[in-house]
């Protein structure tokens, strides 16, 4: 069953990259007693991932604080050191956590698994965007197949 706007997210723990390597993060952690912005790619280092997605939301940092996120969070099917290094080629600094779903844990807890298994990619998480407060889910879009528009940063500016 796909999450839905009402629903909470799932207490999970995930990881993320530190300088110091590898450390785990739970979701109550990263949304409890905040409104945070959620989004997730199929992978990092992929062409929309790398040249608009992840940009959006670099671009669009004081924006989207201005407008009371407390936080950015990316994700994807990927495990923590890759997502280490996208941020490092990205230059993410500290404006956007990178969250590591390296079994696809979360993103099958959410119901937005998407099987690319038949192109050599396995199982990864289809293209979304969320505005998360208190751990509550208060604007959820999931792109079409292919698609790249509701989950753009600029789009969920327009929800806040």
């Amino acid at each position: 069953m796909t999450i839905k706007v009402g629903d909470s997210l799932p207490s999970l723990k995930l990881m993320t990259a530190t300088a110091e390597g590898p450390r785990e993060v739970s979701t109550d952690e990263l949304f409890k007693g905040k409104k945070v912005v959620l989004f997730a790619v199929p992978g990092a280092f992929t062409p929309t991932c790398s040249a608009k997605h992840l940009p959006g939301f670099l671009s669009n940092h004081d924006a989207l604080k201005a407008k009371g996120v407390d936080a950015i969070v990316a994700t994807a099917v990927n495990d923590a050191f890759v997502m280490g290094a996208w941020a490092k080629d990205q230059n993410v600094g500290d404006k956007v956590t990178m969250l590591a779903d390296g079994s696809a844990q979360l993103t099958k807890a959410l119901g937005l698994e998407l099987d690319l298994t038949q192109r050599g990619l396995g199982i990864r998480s289809q293209r979304y965007a969320m505005i998360v407060e208190d751990g509550k889910v208060t604007h959820l879009a999931v792109e079409a197949p292919g698609g790249f528009e509701v989950s753009k940063a600029e789009a969920v500016l327009e929800k806040l």
